[in-house]
């Protein structure tokens, strides 16, 4: 299978493509610089020059490709019209360019914070899609979802949705970054995580199932971690106030992994971040 992937040289698309093809996917990059794609090269991936946002370079990218796995994103340090444009407007324009040229499958990574305040228990698939406005990245995402659903309603398009949950590992810094939230979190407020390997094969699950034209899956290992927890993993003293201050949303970022577990056998390689930490993986 030859796939088109975005976002290649990010965070997630770094870690997630010599997974790709140390599993015999033929991987064809689209970069804006060449030079940032030169380990992925050595590795045995293809690339294409281009942006997201210039229609041409994406129709070349796409050219004999059999599926699209979108990566692309924009998350911190961007204006809200440019979330706006890379997480929604590209990504609309991605599918389309996908569906002209009859590629049979669309991969989309969007994130659980498309669900928006908790339920009162862990949410699912099906649940209605709550992301405030306010919130640029989860908007757009939420945004470009629902576009993806209607082009696939409209056209037949093979659709996965992937709503990772807090992606860490690898040598990423994302934990230690979840600091700059959790410093003021209560102490026993959790955060839902997956591991860069669970995300490979959530993704490497969605591009070769056969589960009918269009599914949304959360992708997140078994055991979120609590705010005592993250001071803990990240060599910090927990304020003691941490521990008095009251939690008004205890369900809120907390999903269910059935559907994916069910559909397309997830079983997370690390189903806690204390598995990744003793495996030198974390």
């Amino acid at each position: 299978m030859t796939v088109l992937v975005t976002g290649a040289t990010g965070r997630v698309g770094s870690r997630l493509i010599p997974r790709l093809i140390a599993n015999g996917v033929v991987v064809r990059a689209l970069v804006r610089d060449s030079t940032r794609a030169s380990a992925l090269a050595e590795q045995g991936a293809e690339f294409v020059v281009g942006d997201l946002r210039d229609q041409e370079s994406v129709e070349t990218a796409m050219d004999g490709v059999e599926a699209v796995l979108h990566l692309g994103a924009a998350f911190r340090g961007v204006s809200p019209e440019e979330a706006e444009r890379i997480n929604n407007v590209s990504t609309v324009s991605l599918a389309e360019a996908a569906v002209a040229r009859g590629v049979r499958r669309f991969v989309f990574t969007s994130t659980n914070l498309v669900y928006g305040p908790g339920r009162g228990r862990p949410a699912v698939e099906s649940d209605e899609l709550l992301a405030p406005a306010s919130a640029s990245y989860p908007s757009a995402k939420l945004k470009a979802e629902r576009a993806l659903q209607d082009i696939h309603e409209k056209t037949g398009l093979d659709l996965r949705i992937l709503r990772l949950a807090f992606v860490y590992g690898d040598g990423d810094p994302h934990l230690r970054e979840a600091m700059r939230w959790a410093r003021n979190w209560p102490a026993h407020k959790r955060l839902h995580m997956v591991h860069h390997a669970d995300v490979f094969q959530a993704v490497f699950l969605a591009l070769r199932s056969e589960v009918g034209s269009w599914r949304a899956f959360n992708v997140a290992d078994d055991a979120p971690v609590t705010t005592a927890e993250l001071f803990e993993l990240n060599g910090e003293h927990m304020p003691e106030e941490r521990s008095l201050q009251v939690l008004d949303d205890p369900w809120e970022g907390i999903v269910s992994t059935r559907t994916i577990r069910s559909m397309l056998g997830f079983r997370p390689f690390y189903p806690t971040v204390w598995t990744a930490r003793s495996s030198g993986c974390g």
